[in-house]
């Protein structure tokens, strides 16, 4: 219990630390704001106080000439009133939009630059809900929230004092009721605080479930999960409402008290101010005033309780915000580090270990050398830690114990940023932009000249599919590049690598959607592009990695051989069991009736692995 109170509190200060940094960064809007208010509530305090003249004077004492100048000022003080209250929404609301844009921005670019380790444990909706609707409530502070809080404060203190001044026993008795409201609305903040950051939680889990669903809309048709998704989907938007549901009443409580409250002062005034008429202590137009500027006291403050509520929940959002800025950035990292100018492409692992979850290693004592300018290929079953050693030698991830090498540098004491500028990837998902062909391919480098993006796309065969489009290479991809084939997806992703001219290129099943007419086309492209660099290959076809330098067969996070192609064949391991076996698995399907052997690849044809396959298959 002590616990749950000193995190409240810390979170408190930490929401308050968060709020006072945004303040001062806008205080130039905020005290023109301040100003503008000061100017809207004191022109507001003239109608009520000339009631009072007005029927104690004017009409009780009949006295004409004083009708003009008091109606002079107060409509002075009405145009007043309203320039004051155009030009403080102007302000107010123009700097909190500022404010949003300005948090989503700096949120949107933190989140960009924190480790891929994160993005792997955290929902892209949870992502997407900090940053947009987490800033929202920003406007609250910044805009027109705390000026209207701070207004009603104004406007309350100004009314109280001269209450005072009009009859201060009455207006000890209604003090009194203002305090039981005090109360309450001190009860409802307390609750209302964690009940919004919980809120913005499950708002933020209910939506990262409807933004996967969505984007996997095709799986889920494909397996008729509609309903199953509905389920998920309906238990979050549940959980959401009843947090909802709990706030409206609190909300509603405070109401109800702000009612009770106003109700009980207004039954005050009557009994004791209208004894105090009858007996003379005050005239009726003092009673008039009275009872107006009780209403300037108690309206204020009835809105600050909403006013609040709104605070509250800004406050929390910024809880949410000041957690997420606190991570460390890569940038932040980058710091520390040591700046590289330049990279020629030598990696190298030493007794290398990871792990994603503790005490379950994917990687165990990998050490290997991959000298710049040369090809170093990954094979090995799934699972085995093919796509985790890729991602230690982009600098995703960094290794529980051991050194990943680059140019004689321990990876982890070279800015990523500079070390990743010399990196190109073809990855399994091939993820494109929603934009179109032309900004893809230059995605890797923004400032690709026309010639540099179609010289690409031809090496890459993009040309050949490009140009049966009506706008060419402006046909606009879709989302994910859901408008083009996966084969074609996968060639834009390999012309945006060949655009980047990288120094170590990462290819990560870069032909796997392709036909295998496609594939042998642009395979002299691949080979041309990857003379002079340092390759990473993982390729499932073992034929396509026959010319690598190196081979490299992993089995449950260990190197367990290496060597060439040859090397590895004659070697009679693992590797030439997988390559047997995919071999024969191809040759049975160009031996079925069904298919024309005349198209099987000719490096599986004529490989000794195939040609025994084939032998087997003939004496049966």
């Amino acid at each position: 219990m002590a616990k749950d109170g000193a995190d409240r509190r810390r979170k408190l200060l930490n929401g308050w630390q968060e709020a006072r940094a945004l303040l001062w960064r806008h205080r130039r809007s905020l005290s023109i704001g301040m100003a503008l208010m000061l100017v809207n509530r004191a022109a507001g305090l003239v109608l009520p106080a000339s009631s009072k003249y007005l029927i104690d004077d004017v009409i009780g004492k009949r006295d004409v000439r004083m009708l003009l100048p008091l109606a002079a000022a107060v409509g002075i003080a009405t145009v007043l009133q309203a320039a004051a209250g155009f030009g403080l929404s102007q302000v107010v609301s123009v700097a909190g939009q500022k404010a949003i844009a300005e948090m989503r921005r700096q949120v949107g670019a933190h989140v960009l630059r924190l480790p891929v380790s994160y993005f792997d444990s955290t929902k892209t909706g949870v992502l997407l809900s900090r940053i947009m609707t987490d800033a929202e409530g920003v406007r609250n502070l910044v805009g027109t929230g705390i000026i209207q809080f701070i207004g009603g404060l104004v406007t309350a203190a100004a009314s109280l004092v001269i209450l005072l001044r009009l009859n201060w026993q009455l207006t000890m008795g209604t003090l009194s009721f203002l305090l039981v409201f005090a109360f309450g609305m001190s009860w409802g903040f307390r609750r209302l605080r964690p009940a919004f950051r919980q809120r913005g939680e499950i708002n933020a889990e209910v939506t990262g479930r409807l933004t996967e669903s969505l984007g996997g809309i095709r799986t889920v048709k494909v397996y008729v999960a509609e309903r199953r998704e509905d389920r998920v989907f309906a238990k979050g938007v549940h959980r959401l409402f009843r947090n909802i549901a709990s706030t409206i009443t609190t909300m509603s409580a405070i109401t109800s008290i702000s009612t009770v409250i106003v109700g009980a002062i207004g039954l005050t005034i009557m009994i004791f101010g209208g004894r105090a008429v009858l007996s003379g202590r005050m005239t009726p137009g003092g009673l008039i005033q009275y009872t107006v500027f009780v209403m300037m006291l108690a309206a204020p403050l009835v809105s600050i309780s909403s006013i609040g509520t709104q605070l509250a929940e800004a406050l929390a959002g910024l809880d949410r915000i000041r957690e997420l800025r606190q991570m460390t950035t890569e940038r932040d990292d980058d710091l520390s580090r040591t700046a590289l100018e330049e990279v020629d492409g030598d990696v190298a692992f030493d007794d290398v270990a990871f792990e994603y979850v503790p005490d379950a290693p994917v990687l165990r004592e990998v050490s290997f050398h991959a000298p710049a300018g040369t090809t170093t290929a990954l094979v090995g079953p799934s699972g085995s830690g093919k796509s985790t050693l890729i991602s230690l030698v982009m600098g995703f991830n960094e290794p529980k114990s051991g050194t990943v090498r680059v140019d004689g540098h321990d990876l982890s004491d070279i800015r990523l940023a500079d070390y990743r500028r010399s990196l190109g990837a073809v990855l399994q998902d091939n993820f494109l932009f929603d934009g179109t062909i032309r900004e893809n391919i230059a995605f890797s480098k923004p400032g690709a000249t026309e010639a540099e993006i179609r010289a690409a796309a031809a090496i890459a065969h993009c040309d050949e599919f490009v140009e049966k489009f009506e706008l060419g290479y402006e046909t606009i991809v879709g989302e994910r590049g859901v408008k083009l084939s996966g084969g074609q997806r996968q060639r834009v992703a390999i012309a945006r690598a060949i655009v980047a001219d990288p120094r170590i290129l990462i290819m990560d099943e870069a032909t796997s959607s392709l036909d295998s007419e496609s594939e042998a086309m642009i395979r002299d492209g691949l080979a041309s592009l990857r003379h002079g660099r340092t390759t990473f290959v993982i390729a499932h076809r073992l034929s396509t990695i026959r010319s690598a330098d190196q081979i490299l067969v992993l089995d449950d996070g260990r190197i367990v051989e290496r060597g060439t192609h040859d090397q590895l064949l004659r070697r009679g391991g693992l590797y030439r069991r997988l390559y047997e076996k995919q071999a024969g698995v191809e040759l049975d399907r160009f031996l079925n009736p069904g298919e024309d052997p005349l198209t099987a690849p000719a490096d599986v044809v004529a490989s000794p692995a195939t040609s025994r396959v084939a032998a087997a298959a003939e004496g049966a």
